[in-house]
């Protein structure tokens, strides 16, 4: 997917639903009940065991309208590989200015993760497309509201601690995007396979978001 597509997507969307440590196996039909509730953006995460083939078979498998990233990326060389399997985007924990070089290279979205205003300016000053505010449930609504005050031009992620139901509170606090993962994606529901779960659980959580500034 092109680059301002997956940032399209994000902004229309408003949530990046995030996929971390899940079996191989059961990889694409998590990813498909996602999408099936609604969500266009997914980010698996680098530590996963087999992240390499997961990013693989889900790109192939999912529409091309479906934005396919990769967050916990550490370093700019994972960030390479995952690109080359076929990451349509980065997320980052932390302000790594080599990983954000080589996304900018591969002309790949970038998300760094940041808290305090020095490093959410520095990570935009360095090419972030957006900024993740982690970890956005411990800092609260009113951390990232004063945040925008003097930074009102920097698009930001709020990451961490996100749920249906803080979601609005965190829109309407000024979060251009959310990344949801544990809430979106329950331990039991995979465990179980059970893929209806998580498709209703992503329902849900989009038909909050999509609410969230009206």
């Amino acid at each position: 997917m092109e680059k301002q597509s997956v940032l399209s997507a994000i902004e229309a969307t408003k949530v990046v639903g995030i996929v971390r440590r899940v079996p191989l196996e059961s990889a694409y039909d998590i990813a498909r009940a996602l999408v099936e509730g609604g969500l266009r953006v997914l980010e698996f995460t680098a530590e996963t065991p087999g992240i390499t083939e997961i990013i693989q078979r889900v790109r192939k498998g999912l529409p091309d309208s479906v934005a396919v990233g990769v967050g916990t990326v550490l370093d700019g060389e994972t960030a390479r590989i995952m690109f080359l399997a076929g990451a349509d985007f980065v997320v980052t924990p932390t302000l790594n200015p080599s990983t954000i070089e080589v996304c900018l290279r591969y002309g790949k979205p970038i998300i760094p993760g940041a808290m305090t205003p020095t490093e959410i300016l520095a990570a935009y000053e360095h090419g972030a497309d957006i900024v993740k505010l982690f970890p956005a449930g411990a800092l609260g609504t009113e951390y990232l509201r004063s945040i925008r005050g003097p930074l009102p031009h920097i698009p930001l992620m709020a990451t961490g601690g996100i749920s249906q139901a803080n979601a609005k509170d965190y829109l309407k606090a000024g979060a251009m995007a959310l990344g949801v993962g544990g809430s979106l994606i329950p331990h039991q529901a995979v465990k179980d396979k059970d893929y209806s779960a998580i498709e209703r659980a992503a329902r849900d959580l989009m038909n909050v978001t999509l609410a969230g500034n009206s």
